[in-house]
């Protein structure tokens, strides 16, 4: 059974989560953008809808996203960067609050299914030559992967995946595979 793996180099994340901006496919970029900056399950994504990014009361994108979590039940708020903005104020043309952001082609009141994001991430893993071990978890390790590797505390890191330890955390994202391999690449007898 393979492990789902985090996308680690920079230029192969920028190649992957740029695959559907260059080919204009909005919705796709979308998915990849939101999952890569919230860290939320696949499931949690899926779920959203535009009231839970823009305000029609205000007429403007909201700077949280309150989540109740499918797994866990735990409500969540997930502060929405600049690069979720940007790209949701390129996706927005007056969708309806109750419209998903991630709508079938046929039904703005349908989500587009697990399997179907699994099937964009894989496509996009493939075209930009990613490693087969990238799903739709991928999008939530490499969040955390990235944030460790840019100084975030392994505390904030655990308290965002609800892990009960740093060993969790660390295996999660695998950091004990790659802590391993630096030893052997490092070691010379």
């Amino acid at each position: 059974m393979s492990t789902t793996c985090p996308i680690r180099k920079e230029e192969d994340l920028q190649r992957f989560k740029n695959y559907y901006l260059e080919k204009g496919n909005m919705r796709n970029y979308l998915l990849i953008v939101v999952g890569l900056n919230t860290a939320l399950r696949i499931g949690d994504v899926l779920k959203l809808k535009w009231e839970d990014v823009y305000d029609e009361h205000w007429g403007r994108f909201r700077r949280h996203l309150h989540v109740v979590e499918q797994k866990t039940g735990k409500q969540n708020y997930i502060a929405l960067n600049d690069c979720i903005i940007s790209t949701l104020e390129q996706c927005y043309h007056g969708q309806k609050g109750e419209e998903y952001l991630f709508c079938t082609n046929r039904h703005v009141n349908r989500p587009i299914s697990r399997s179907q994001a699994w099937r964009i991430i894989r496509k996009a893993a493939e075209e930009t030559g990613q490693d087969e071990h990238i799903s739709c978890h991928s999008l939530r390790k490499t969040f955390g992967y990235h944030a460790w590797k840019q100084g975030v505390s392994p505390v904030m890191l655990m308290m965002i995946y609800n892990h009960s330890s740093y060993q969790i955390t660390k295996r999660y994202l695998g950091i004990v595979q790659e802590e391993k391999d630096d030893v052997f690449y490092h070691i010379k007898l």
